[in-house]
């Protein structure tokens, strides 16, 4: 891994950002539900608290991906990092919900720091090396997730408002890294095709664009399944079916992160090396699918544990492999638009994940589990009709 960044000066700054970055969401998301009780908010209106996010996620995503694409990646980056450092300061200090609303609307509309992290590193790599880039880049988001649950848990008890400040500033930290040592790494600015920067239309047309549309749908699919699940599925199922303590579900946060650090740093290169990446990715979303069935039923603690890590190490695997699968099948002038497409095509999933995950849950909290595994369960099936062999990439879109 080291060698690697090494080798590359860009692929270690944006490894630095990541870390950096992961850190403050994993401050915040283990106490993000439990602090936004304190304001009287429903278990409805904390969904829509969650929702929002996403929803000015999935709009804001695509313009800042294609803005890189035509006037630079390091302006964005540090345009999205200072929004979402901003967004943590604005929790900290929020006097009612509405403002905790405004910092999570301002925390999506900025989110597209991490599309146009991975435009850098397709605009730093060979194709052959952006598995294993993008492998890293996973590697420092779960370092940051490793440590960013147990700095929450540890300075919480300080103030509510504490590790939100602890967020912001990580997040100034990035902003600082990024306009110090990053340089700008697109060549190809201004050669996108002229164009609405959000375009409705055309987003649903490349779902049936030859090159890149089923990846896409994959992508769709897997965020619906996977915040169905575990984004909303989780947390319910543990405090009420396992029985656990706020304490201990900081604790499989943290086993979670470590769990897929090690997949992304030394499993995920080998994956595709020894199966190929296109035989690597269909098999990391079968075990992302048995994982989730395994939880569906656990009831004791060690079985859901090992569930977890099953996910853990697969789901790593599927979520690199999706970024470094869209790279090789667009041109290298579309790459930040095209990584900009696809966050908002996980941010519709995600936006509908918890939503259908709440309507199963008041029939079966553990069914949200059997539901993503049947989501996941069609990710696999289209997956052996991706990166099809003869096919012209189009001009840059």
């Amino acid at each position: 891994m080291f060698k690697g960044l090494k080798e590359n000066r860009n692929l270690a700054i944006i490894a630095l950002i990541a870390v950096v970055n992961m850190l403050g969401y994993g401050i915040i998301i283990p106490i993000l539900y439990a602090y936004s009780k304190r304001f009287g908010l429903s278990d409805f209106e904390n969904g829509l608290l969650f929702a929002i996010f996403s929803i000015c996620q999935f709009i804001a995503t695509p313009i800042i991906g294609r803005l890189s694409d035509k006037y630079g990646r390091r302006p964005m980056l540090l345009l999205s990092i200072s929004g979402t450092a901003l967004s943590f300061f604005l929790m900290a200090v929020a006097p009612n919900a509405l403002f905790l609303f405004l910092a999570r609307a301002l925390d999506g509309l900025t989110a597209g720091n991490i599309p146009v992290a991975f435009a850098v590193i397709s605009d730093s790599t060979k194709p052959e090396q952006r598995a294993k880039a993008f492998g890293m880049i996973g590697a420092a988001f779960s370092f940051g997730f490793i440590f960013g649950p147990a700095i929450s848990a540890f300075t919480i008890g300080f103030g509510h408002a504490v590790p939100f400040i602890i967020a912001g500033i990580i997040s100034l930290i990035a902003v600082l890294l990024t306009a110090k040592y990053l340089p700008e790494t697109n060549t190809h600015m201004g050669e996108v095709r002229q164009g609405k920067l959000f375009d409705f239309p055309k987003m649903w047309r490349t779902l049936f664009d030859p090159n890149v549309g089923l990846t896409f749908i994959i992508s769709l699919i897997f965020f619906l399944a996977f915040s169905c699940a575990i984004l909303y599925g989780f947390q319910p199922f543990t405090m009420n079916i396992l029985k656990i303590t706020a304490s201990q579900n900081a604790w499989l946060f943290t086993l979670f992160g470590v769990v897929g650090l090690i997949s992304q740093t030394f499993l995920v290169q080998r994956f595709s090396k020894i199966f190929g990446m296109k035989k690597a990715f269909s098999v990391g979303l079968l075990f992302t699918a048995v994982s989730f069935v395994i939880m569906y039923f656990s009831h004791a603690l060690p079985l859901f544990i090992a569930a977890s890590v099953i996910l853990g190490i697969f789901n790593s695997t599927v979520q690199t492999l999706i970024p470094t699968i869209l790279s090789q099948e667009a041109d290298a002038r579309s790459q930040g638009t095209i990584m900009g497409l696809n966050a908002s095509y996980q941010s519709i999933g995600m936006i509908l994940g918890p939503i259908l995950g709440g309507a199963i849950a008041t029939i079966s909290i553990p069914a949200t589990f059997m539901g993503g595994s049947l989501l996941v369960l069609v990710c696999f099936v289209l997956s052996f009709y991706i990166l099809r062999p003869g096919l012209r990439k189009d001009s840059a879109f």
